[in-house]
Formats: C-alpha cells, sequence, structure tokens
C-alpha cells in the first residue's frame, strides 16, 4: 500500500482523518504564499490554495510515490474573504462582521495520486451567527479559541452556542469535509490499512 501524505499541519485536520480510521504516514505541511490577489472571489482563492498546497508537497522528495492531501479553509462574507486570526484584533473583527449574518465557509480539498494525478474539490457550508453582544464578544476573545482560526471562531467549541443556522457539512467548517474526503480518497484507489 502506497503511503498517505497529509500536506497540512492543522491538528483539527488529523484528528478529523483519526474519526474515519485514517492515519497520514507523514505531515508535510505546505509552505506557500497565501495572500489573496485583488478582487479575488472567495471560491477562486479556495481553489488557488489548495491547488498551490498539493503542488508544493508534491514536489518534495519525501512524498514521492505516495498519495497526498491537501486542505484549506476560508471563511467569507459575501465576496469578502475574512482573515485567520492571529490576534484578538482580528478575531473581534471577523465575530462583528459575521454577527447576525450569513457566511460561507469553502473548504477546497485536492487528493494526489502515486501517479501524480489530482482532484479538486470545493465544499460550501453556510452558517448564521446569532446577533452577537459585546459581552459576547469579549466573552469569546477571552477564551482563546479564536487562535489561528479561519473567520475567528472555531464551530467544534464555546462558539457553537452562537450558531442559529448550518446548511452543509459541519466538518468542513471544522477544516475538512469527511464525507468529500472519503469519497475522494476512494475514488482515487487508496484504501486505509
Amino acid at each position: 500500500m502506497s503511503r498517505l501524505v497529509l500536506a497540512s499541519a492543522s491538528p483539527r485536520r488529523l484528528e478529523l482523518l483519526k474519526q474515519i480510521h485514517i492515519t497520514p504516514d507523514l505531515i508535510l505541511p505546505a509552505d506557500i504564499n497565501e495572500d489573496e490577489h485583488k478582487g479575488e472571489r472567495p471560491k477562486h482563492y479556495v481553489e488557488r490554495i489548495t491547488r498551490g498546497k498539493i503542488e508544493a508537497t508534491l514536489s518534495k522528495p519525501e512524498a514521492k510515490d505516495s498519495y497526498v492531501i491537501a486542505a484549506d479553509t476560508t471563511v467569507a462574507c459575501g465576496r469578502m474573504i475574512l482573515p485567520k486570526s492571529e490576534d484578538p484584533e482580528t478575531a473581534r473583527m471577523c465575530l462583528e462582521k459575521m454577527s447576525g449574518r450569513r457566511h460561507t465557509i469553502f473548504g477546497g480539498i485536492a487528493v494526489a495520486t502515486p501517479t501524480g494525478k489530482i482532484t479538486y474539490r470545493c465544499v460550501e457550508t453556510t452558517v448564521k451567527l446569532k446577533r452577537l453582544t459585546p459581552d459576547e464578544i469579549q466573552m469569546y476573545i477571552d477564551s482563546g479559541e479564536w487562535d489561528g482560526k479561519a473567520g475567528g471562531y472555531g464551530i467544534q467549541g464555546l462558539a457553537s452556542q452562537f450558531i442559529t443556522f448550518l446548511s452543509g457539512s459541519y466538518t468542513n467548517v471544522v477544516g475538512l469535509s469527511l464525507y468529500d474526503i472519503a469519497q475522494m480518497l476512494k475514488g482515487s484507489g487508496y484504501a486505509p490499512d
């Protein structure tokens, strides 16, 4: 059986894969420039970044003759791509922007076979947060759960109490649609041991 490489350092993606009994043989994060291009739509952005991650990983000798999974999660309010929260101010801006509104989580997934054939899919999930009070936003900021999360929140923690609507894949919001990755791996010929 060929090896499976995960082109991501996300602990959430690793935990999600373990839920469906898939354990990568190697974690090989792709280090690419993730700056958005002027006027780029969220769906195009997530595809470009996901494809960039898998191509960067495939170029590494450690990924030779392996199945490779790459993924990216992008949160958008309308056409505005919300940043990954690296500080409390960014998280607050994201939460204020999404408060009382629907937003879309775009999950890009790419799978490469040992022969180098790449399949790509974009999964879209719509989520609505309740109208958040300043105290609720501050409570969430104080929790620290926003750190490193696309759009400034993690649905699997405290923020779950703010969700009033969800349409689509829940695991896509966490970081990787398990239905889609399972189908893509199966379609590419990968079978876990």
